[in-house]
């Protein structure tokens, strides 16, 4: 493949001059190892390329044909060195971050808007999906960096820790009142009473507080399945039951009294999340950056 891409090249350099003097001259060859290259290449492909004239030489009508196919080929890779060194001289770079919309919104966002700031010749996609399915894109090297919580395997991936969150149940005075959640002294007859909102099954919080109910035997009689984070807060907020959400996130409800906790008597402990990448894959250097910045604020 080697030796085929240098014919090809002497072939697009001789098709451009239209002249074997003026081709060798450019790339460095006697003409009589230019001569020798074009023949073998018309050797190779059993046609002949060009005709000789007085002039110099021309496209044989099968020559044009490989020219226009070769002339895409040569374009593209100038086009790729073209960016390349564009890249180089502006800095630019592309992150790939897969994160979930809960996670995305509450926690990436905001650092995003002072990242972009500082950093605007930088290309950010962002792929919102639930975390283990972020995970799997991580596996599949079609991300960078995810934001998700503790991985399961240390050696296979390398975590950041950005912060704790507190998984919580939360109800509007009202539902709080109504059910009489405030004389039940008992965990399980709460959950056993009240309508419980949890998010659904794929959900990575769902798996840790499906855990959490299991060790503490508490089973959830009337069960309502949300597929997102914010729902699970607006249906809370009017009164639907009570639902499982992460506290940093319901902070302003319920500091303006909206929201109310539900006391446990078994307590869900808090959870680490932070930027996870795979040990096994090249990480682009802005993606160590973006990582490395966060961790300074």
């Amino acid at each position: 493949m080697d030796e085929n891409l240098n014919l090809y090249r002497i072939f697009y350099t001789v098709a451009n001059t239209g002249n074997i003097s003026k081709a060798a001259r450019q790339l460095f060859i006697s003409q009589p190892s230019l001569s020798k290259s074009i023949s073998r290449l018309e050797g190779q492909l059993d046609t002949q390329l060009f005709i000789r004239t007085s002039r110099g030489v021309r496209l044989t009508e099968e020559g044009q044909l490989l020219y226009s196919h070769v002339q895409t080929a040569f374009g593209a890779l100038r086009q790729g060195e073209e960016q390349l060194k564009l890249r180089k001289e502006q800095g630019l770079s592309h992150i790939r971050i897969g994160v979930s919309t809960t996670l995305c919104k509450y926690l990436l966002l905001p650092y995003l808007k002072t990242f972009t700031q500082r950093h605007p010749n930088i290309q950010i996609s962002i792929l919102c999906q639930s975390s283990n399915q972020t995970m799997e894109l991580l596996d599949q090297n079609q991300i960078d960096i995810g934001l998700v919580g503790t991985p399961d395997d240390p050696k296979k991936y390398q975590f950041f820790k950005i912060g704790e969150i507190e998984d919580i149940f939360v109800a509007t005075p009202n539902y709080v009142e109504q059910m009489h959640l405030k004389e039940l002294g008992d965990t399980r007859e709460i959950f056993e009473n009240a309508s419980v909102m949890l998010l659904d099954k794929h959900n990575m919080t769902r798996q840790y507080i499906d855990d959490y109910m299991e060790q503490n035997q508490i089973i959830a009689k009337n069960l309502l399945v949300v597929t997102t984070m914010d729902l699970l807060i607006d249906f809370s907020k009017i009164g639907l039951g009570i639902g499982c959400v992460i506290k940093e996130f319901v902070k302003n409800e319920l500091d303006q009294g909206l929201l109310v906790e539900i006391p446990l008597g078994f307590p869900i402990h808090k959870r680490k999340v932070g930027f996870v990448i795979s040990r096994q894959t090249f990480i682009p250097p802005a993606a160590h950056n973006f990582i490395m910045e966060w961790e300074n604020l």
